[in-house]
């Protein structure tokens, strides 16, 4: 078996005030606007909205009515601690950092070099607006820019 992700569901607090975030972020990670879908799951009482690219399906799910209260915390058991997108090089973590900022993502870490990680790994850290981290990420030993 080759370790290939399919797609990722993460369930977010409101899908009202999620979905227009991801609607400006997922285009900037490479996701077809156009290809976005929307549907419920009724059996599993969700509504979901999936973004698509080839090679992964990305979407974010509605609440179960008994959670919509609770507190986003990465460190929670079976919480998803962050999700890291990667890219080529240094420079592409650079241009991507004004887009990502411009979705009104709070910028956890600017670009930077992360030496605890490895000698080239490059990274942005970000959260969406409730909390969830994410990281753009390139560890390519042939940079493009050497800070």
């Amino acid at each position: 078996m080759n370790p290939i992700i399919d797609h990722i569901q993460i369930t977010v607090k409101n899908l009202e005030i999620a979905e227009p975030f991801y609607d400006k972020l997922m285009p900037i990670l490479g996701f077809d606007i156009n290809r976005k879908s929307k549907g419920t799951v009724k059996a599993h009482e969700f509504d979901v909205v999936e973004y698509f690219h080839p090679l992964l399906i990305f979407a974010i799910n509605s609440p179960r009515e008994a959670f919509k209260n609770d507190t986003v915390h990465r460190r929670k058991p079976g919480a998803l601690h962050h999700l890291a997108f990667k890219v080529d090089s240094t420079t592409e973590v650079d241009e991507l950092y004004p887009l990502i900022k411009s979705t009104g993502a709070k910028i956890v870490n600017p670009p930077q070099f992360y030496p605890q990680h490895g000698e080239h790994y490059y990274a942005l850290f970000f959260k969406d607006l409730e909390g969830i981290k994410y990281e753009i990420v390139t560890s390519n030993s042939t940079q493009n820019v050497i800070r």
